[in-house]
């Protein structure tokens, strides 16, 4: 079956001579099966793959075949669907607007309409403009923060999250029922739009979003009169969210914003960087030299799609200290549930939903302030889906959501993580601190910590590629899954989670019944608790071929803590390396 593939795609004329031309030109024979052993599979948001040429890359042709899948998908809700329509965005990576437009012309040609924006968009702000055109789906072109190499397909609903299970499925059926690759071709341009199935978007839709954002702001009198005291730097690193994120600060009064040049303009290479992560510390040293020449207060940087926000304070010595998602997270709840509470605006159903990777210190902080915490599995999606359901039951009142991979939201008008929104609110609690407390957002969540606790958290990935690395992934989950574990570096553990088996068991306390059935939907994943609170979680990446373990250990004294998460980290990696029967590099 590969030599088969590989001869179609290296031979027909229906793919382009480049593609063909660079198939040709492969000679290693392990290369040509990665790249042909299986199609690039479309998952619970859609495609991620390294950009070449293939069935298991990302390029036009996977692009088409992904389309007409929606599409098919799309047709089955009948003209109603068709004319509803999807909504199409796309950010700075190599191929984006291609795969914009191949995706757009795919669909018209399905009798599909089609709103492209005009130019490249925050992930975000499609969530919003599917809501806000009331269309049946979106689509946006992007791999996120993963390195230059990748790009990526991800499939929105009506409602603005992402595609949910059942429609997913639906897509993927759709997509592995169709055999042949050479029978698709898109819709000239000019007929699309001759026909009113293409149509461009672009500046009504930023203007109604954000309103929307600005509207989040709880002191927009104090940004008018006091936000250019506040002085960011800010990098887009080189993606979509330098025009957004710029225009809601600038709008709302933050006017002392200086943009790191050298990373302002879209980049498909990320020049500057290693990777467009904002996780990454390295990502921050254009930033911290600028900061330090403008001794500014608040280091701010959004990935290519602008979904996650990475954060960098100025401390009272004057050095820049960065924060973690989890810190990021905990900050904006803090400021968000207490600031609504003292202004009497706080919902009596007011929900915080975070995923069962993010800090139990928000649990913690929320339950302390009345806000009852939702916690869902890895991946923003989840979040979407429990704000959709506990609005529909009217069971709770949605404030914020986090996940520790840097992703935040609040309000009701995004089903994803959105780093413009984000921006904001950071802005505006370090702006309030300042003014108001006369502290950094350092001091802040120092005095947090003082009152639940020190949390410390950390993840290591490990890259496991290829057909190989996807077995040895399935070898580590099934190896931990048998281990008879009871402790972590001498840490006691109360009990295990294992939600592809969907099952918990209590290891410490005297109950009857150990085992008990958790209600979140089967996922690849194992969690360890620590008896008084934090955890270790072991997961391989549904985006990247990577697995991660996530560390959060409490305690009292912030260097115990981490000199105790260090210790965790060594002895699960050596339990993984028996597994293996090999030393891992991490």
């Amino acid at each position: 079956m590969i030599q088969e593939r590989y001869k179609l795609w290296s031979e027909h004329s229906y793919f382009d001579l480049e593609t063909r031309e660079e198939l040709r030109a492969l000679t290693d024979l392990l290369e040509i099966e990665d790249r042909f052993y299986m199609d690039l599979e479309f998952g619970t948001g859609g495609l991620r793959g390294i950009l070449a040429a293939g069935t298991n890359r990302m390029n036009i042709y996977v692009i088409r075949k992904a389309t007409q899948g929606l599409a098919d998908t799309i047709r089955e809700y009948g003209k109603v669907g068709m004319a509803k329509g999807v909504v199409i965005a796309y950010d700075s990576r190599r191929f984006s607007f291609r795969f914009a437009q191949e995706a757009a012309l795919i669909l018209a040609k399905n009798g599909i309409k089609v709103y492209l924006f005009d130019a490249l968009r925050p992930t975000p702000e499609l969530s919003f403009a599917v809501r806000y055109l009331q269309a049946q789906a979106g689509i946006v072109i992007t791999a996120s923060h993963n390195p230059k190499e990748y790009n990526g397909y991800k499939v929105y609903w009506e409602d603005g999250g992402q595609v949910p299970p059942a429609q997913a499925d639906r897509i993927s059926e759709h997509i592995s029922a169709r055999e042949s690759w050479v029978d698709l071709e898109p819709l000239l341009e000019e007929d699309a739009r001759a026909q009113g199935l293409l149509i461009t978007v672009g500046e009504e839709i930023d203007q109604a979003y954000l309103s929307q954002v600005k509207d989040l702001s709880l002191y927009p009198e104090l940004a008018q009169e006091e936000g250019s005291t506040l002085k960011i730097v800010y990098s887009p690193l080189h993606g979509a969210g330098n025009v957004l994120v710029r225009r809601v600060l600038n709008e709302l009064g933050y006017t002392s914003v200086f943009v790191v040049p050298e990373q302002e303009k879209p980049d498909q290479n990320f020049s500057t960087v290693p990777y467009p992560n904002p996780e990454i510390p390295s990502t921050f040293d254009l930033a911290r030299h600028y900061g330090e020449q403008q001794q500014a207060d608040l280091l701010l940087a959004t990935d290519p799609d602008s979904d996650r926000l990475g954060v960098v304070i100025r401390n009272q010595k004057g050095k820049y200290e960065q924060l973690t998602g989890n810190q990021i997270g905990v900050l904006l709840a803090y400021y968000l549930i207490s600031q609504k509470k003292a202004l009497g605006i706080l919902s009596p159903k007011a929900t915080l939903i975070k995923t069962i990777a993010s800090t139990d210190l928000a649990d913690a902080l929320a339950l302390d302030l009345g806000v009852q915490v939702e916690n869902v599995l890895t991946g923003f999606k989840f979040i979407a889906e429990k704000e959709k359901e506990l609005e529909e039951k009217g069971q709770g009142d949605f404030q914020f959501g986090f996940e520790e991979s840097y992703g935040f939201l609040a309000g009701h008008f995004v089903r994803d993580k959105d780093g413009v929104i984000a921006a904001m609110l950071v802005a505006e609690a370090a702006l309030y601190y300042k003014q108001k407390e006369q502290f950094t957002l350092l001091q802040v969540l120092d005095k947090i910590y003082q009152k639940y606790g020190y949390y410390h958290e950390a993840q290591t990935s490990i890259t496991l590629k290829g057909k190989e690395g996807k077995a040895e992934m399935e070898q580590i989950m099934a190896g931990l899954r048998q281990s008879e574990i009871h402790s972590f570096a001498g840490i006691p553990l109360e009990r295990i989670d294992d939600y592809e088996l969907r099952i918990g068991k209590r290891l410490s306390g005297d109950v009857p019944d150990k085992t008990y059935v958790l209600t979140l939907p089967q996922s690849k994943v194992l969690r360890y608790a620590f008896t008084g609170g934090g955890f270790v979680m072991v997961r391989p990446s549904g985006t990247e071929p990577k697995i991660k373990f996530y560390f959060s250990i409490r305690g009292t004294q912030p260097k115990t803590v981490e000199k105790t998460l260090v210790q965790v980290r060594e002895d699960l990696l050596a339990k993984v390396s028996q597994i293996l029967g090999k030393s891992l590099n991490h």
